[in-house]
């Protein structure tokens, strides 16, 4: 397992450097109010502005919406994948959008994107936090306007190095003060730069791989996964398909669940999914990681032959997938029927009607509802 995972913070008080920045974010949060500026956290890579916000999301139960600069590359893309959320937020409950490497914008394929993406911080309607390693470049200007900074700094060298010589003591395993040492000052401040620089002294592999390898990475595995003709060849690729299990667990699910597969077919791999997860959250809840060499044997349950199933990322976290999944019909259908009633288009319905109806029936005993109404939610449940 790639250490950088392994040893990524679960909790605020197992982060290293920035405290007060890291304070300043939990204080935004934990008061946030509608309408509250969004927060931009600038500072090189490795110092913790993702994991910061992971820690505290899930502490707070939020529901992570997480973008980066390839999904800001026009409007349409930042419409498709936030409109659900931000015109439904009472069925979607609490989240919080996080948009990182927000400096990667660039360019006339970004037409439309950063505008749209302005747009959205002008006028909060749930948290969002940015991330940046610099706001230098003109384009960053606007946007920085738009929000409220705090900047990180690289972590200092005396707490790396302590961090690495915890990590080589739970490894059980050691190496030459000197090597150590080296490490830790090439890594520049980057904690993650060094760990993966640590495990690649002791094992002598090399975990550090761009994410646009992986990304590719990811969808081939997953492609042939599936197409494989044996078992014995699926197990092949699984083990060989290097990745942190949950974001393996969940490229898996945002697969199937885009493809359009027998019923029974579904129930089987979700079952699959589902027993993975589990697994890997008691790993996470005792740290015993011994047990994640069943983790593979439980996912290569999920093959079946010629299922031709193919990847498809989500940006969304599960929750939410499955909100969105399995109530969009209903407000689909809901949205067509009423929307006629109203002389509008079933877009515009749900945009400005559907929240007041929400409210309605949320606010109203059923019998104070009119009849007719009544039969035809009725009838969609």
């Amino acid at each position: 397992m790639i250490w950088s995972d392994k040893y990524r913070p679960r909790n605020i008080f197992d982060m290293v450097g920035n405290e007060q920045e890291r304070l300043k974010v939990v204080n935004w949060l934990q008061n946030w109010d509608k309408g509250t500026k969004p927060l931009m956290l600038i500072g090189p890579a490795g110092v913790g502005k993702t994991t910061l916000v992971d820690i505290l999301a899930q502490k707070l139960e939020y529901d992570v919406i997480s973008l980066n600069a390839s999904d800001l590359r026009n409007k349409q893309q930042i419409t498709d994948i936030l409109n659900p959320i931000l015109n439904n937020l009472s069925l979607f409950g609490k989240a919080i959008i996080f948009i990182d490497e927000v400096d990667g914008i660039h360019g006339r394929h970004d037409y439309g994107g950063i505008d749209a993406l302005i747009k959205i911080l002008k006028t909060p309607l749930i948290p969002i936090i940015l991330a940046a390693n610099s706001v230098i470049a003109d384009k960053m200007q606007n946007i920085k306007k738009a929000t409220k900074q705090i900047y990180f700094h690289s972590i200092p060298p005396r707490l790396l190095l302590l961090y690495s010589l915890d990590i080589l003591q739970h490894e059980q395993t050691t190496l030459p003060y000197d090597k150590i040492k080296h490490i830790v000052i090439n890594s520049n401040g980057d904690a993650r730069f060094m760990i993966n620089s640590l495990q690649t002294a002791v094992t002598g592999s090399n975990p550090i791989q761009k994410k646009s390898f992986i990304d590719q990475n990811i969808e081939e595995s997953i492609n042939n996964f599936f197409a494989t003709s044996s078992v014995d060849q699926a197990r092949q690729i699984l083990y060989s398909f290097q990745l942190d299990p949950y974001m393996k667990i969940n490229a898996f699910y945002s697969s199937v669940i885009s493809n359009v597969i027998h019923t029974n077919m579904l129930n089987k791999i979700l079952q699959c999914l589902s027993e993975a997860d589990i697994l890997y959250k008691q790993i996470l809840k005792t740290q015993s990681w011994h047990l994640l060499r069943y983790l593979n044997e439980i996912l290569l349950d999920m093959y079946i032959p010629s299922s031709h199933i193919t990847y498809a990322k989500y940006n969304l976290p599960w929750q939410l997938i499955n909100k969105i999944r399995f109530k969009g019909n209903k407000i689909k259908r809901l949205s067509l029927v009423l929307a006629k009633k109203f002389h509008v288009s079933s877009t515009t319905f749900r945009m400005f009607y559907l929240p007041y109806l929400l409210f309605y029936l949320n606010n109203t005993k059923l019998h104070d509802i009119d009849e007719n109404l009544q039969e035809e939610l009725h009838e969609l449940a």
